[in-house]
């Protein structure tokens, strides 16, 4: 588990959450203690901590930990005032009924796609993606347009933490293959899955972007290859580009996120 090592104890501290939220169940100290870089008596003080803020629950009659209810309230909040999600959900709605495709709604989490919302088509299919779930950017439509748009050195330090781990025979499989696709997904504005990340899910996307062109977020419309195809697909890009448009500018009339007036101010 590599802990963080420049920020101190809270540092530290986040690093133990993340590690049992990663187990994605409750977890015993010893599979922590296996799996951690910090000696059993700092591993413990971390984990009895984050217990007594009840940031972790621990549960004494199985003996295992999980993330605790401190954390659901702080991520309610961060949803509400930290995602496009709340200022996007009538135009994510829309755009759901109108393609009567599957609709995904994501931001970059650090190297990582967050899906932050999602509209199943009326003949649902089953994914990968849901709502609050993490998926690699390096192989998913929305990763690939967001990647795309960030300055040069952004998508650089993002691109080398991505693992390229080959999921399908149409995975970019290296760091010059994404560069190039990169370079495609700016010519034409959007972007597609071209099942990259899961055998017969393909998709098309878009970046939302502020009047700056600071990446906001992204936008696709979902399906798979026994209902249509990339073409199919592309026929929804002025829709999904008109509906990534209207997000952007509720945004922005929201300050979501105001980071360009908080530089220019200092506050």
């Amino acid at each position: 588990m590599g802990h963080v090592t420049g920020d101190g104890t809270v540092g530290k501290a986040l690093a133990v959450l993340d590690q049992v939220a990663a187990f994605g169940r409750p977890v015993r100290f010893s599979e922590l203690l296996a799996q951690s870089d910090f000696p059993k008596p700092t591993l413990y003080r971390f984990v009895q901590t984050l217990t007594n803020q009840q940031m972790l629950a621990y549960d004494p009659d199985r003996q295992t930990y999980a993330p605790g209810v401190r954390l659901v309230r702080l991520a309610h909040a961060a949803w509400e005032q930290s995602t496009l999600a709340p200022v996007a959900r009538p135009h994510v709605d829309a755009l759901s009924k109108a393609v009567g495709e599957t609709v995904h709604l994501a931001q970059l989490d650090n190297a990582q796609v967050l899906y932050i919302d999602k509209r199943n088509a009326a003949n649902p299919v089953q994914m990968y993606s849901q709502a609050g779930k993490v998926g690699p950017a390096y192989c998913t439509g929305v990763g690939k347009v967001m990647l795309a748009f960030l300055d040069d050195a952004a998508t650089e330090k993002v691109i080398a933490q991505q693992s390229f781990h080959v999921f399908t025979e149409y995975t970019l499989a290296d760091a010059d293959a994404l560069r190039h696709e990169l370079e495609e997904i700016r010519a034409h504005g959007y972007g597609f899955d071209r099942e990259e990340h899961e055998p017969g899910i393909i998709c098309i996307a878009m970046p939302i972007l502020s009047e700056g062109g600071r990446v906001l977020g992204a936008l696709s419309v979902t399906s798979t290859t026994n209902r249509t195809n990339l073409a199919g697909l592309e026929a929804y890009e002025p829709v999904l580009r008109e509906t990534a448009a209207k997000i952007a500018r509720d945004a922005q009339n929201w300050s979501f996120p105001d980071y360009e007036t908080k530089e220019a101010t200092g506050i």
